[in-house]
């Protein structure tokens, strides 16, 4: 996020501490080990937190570091013009070798958790099955997918929804002969300050799920 793109934090009163607390949870980070990253004591960073201290800019600096993000994510949010997006003016991209393509919806401020694409799923393909920390929401805009959620088959059509845990074993597929749009909102987290992944996600064998996800020719098979 660059300074032309951000207010700073005196516009809006970001509280450091409460955004602190959230990064190194949403890391799965211990104070002791945040405190050991960043050369700064488990007492003090407590009271940081609590906003009971306020830390210099140097500390700020090397907590950031450890939280692998940068100064501005405790000093900055977006403009409301610049969160906005426009259907037909969002740029699409997809993985390397991947055939799902992804429109990408929401932005990044301090503090936030939420992913959210719009994913176009072609005929027959089918992603593996995974399992990771946080929450998704998918809504189904066009066409049909076959969801699969710890051992269980559901079709999906237009307009159905399904709200799950993370790491409750899941995968999808569209055996059809048509494309499928989904809307997909998460809290695992896709990028951080460098664009790169920073969650874990385990894969999970087909007996493991009690289900036999469909397959497919399309040897590129992956999940947001």
């Amino acid at each position: 996020m660059s300074s032309s793109t951000a207010r700073t934090a005196t516009d809006t009163e970001t509280r450091v501490g409460t955004l602190i607390r959230a990064r190194r949870k949403q890391l799965g980070l211990t104070l002791q080990q945040l405190g050991d990253a960043s050369n700064l004591s488990v007492g003090y960073l407590s009271q940081v937190e609590r906003d009971h201290a306020t830390p210099t800019l140097g500390s700020l600096a090397g907590i950031a570091r450890a939280l692998g993000v940068g100064l501005d994510y405790f000093v900055a949010q977006p403009r409301a013009q610049d969160a906005l997006t426009r259907s037909g003016s969002r740029p699409h991209f997809s993985i390397s070798g991947s055939t799902v393509s992804y429109e990408r919806l929401a932005t990044e401020f301090p503090g936030s958790q939420l992913s959210s694409f719009i994913l176009t799923v072609p005929p027959g393909y089918a992603s593996e099955t995974v399992s990771h920390e946080g929450e998704e929401l998918i809504y189904i805009l066009e066409g049909s997918i076959t969801q699969f959620l710890d051992g269980e088959a559901m079709v999906m059509t237009a307009g159905d929804s399904l709200h799950y845990r993370g790491n409750t074993p899941h995968a999808w597929s569209n055996p059809n002969e048509a494309p499928a749009r989904i809307l997909w909102t998460g809290t695992l987290t896709i990028f951080n300050a460098g664009d790169e992944k920073t969650s874990r996600i385990e894969l999970v064998s087909p007996d493991k799920t009690g289900a036999e996800t469909p397959q497919s020719n399309n040897k590129n098979k992956t999940q947001p």
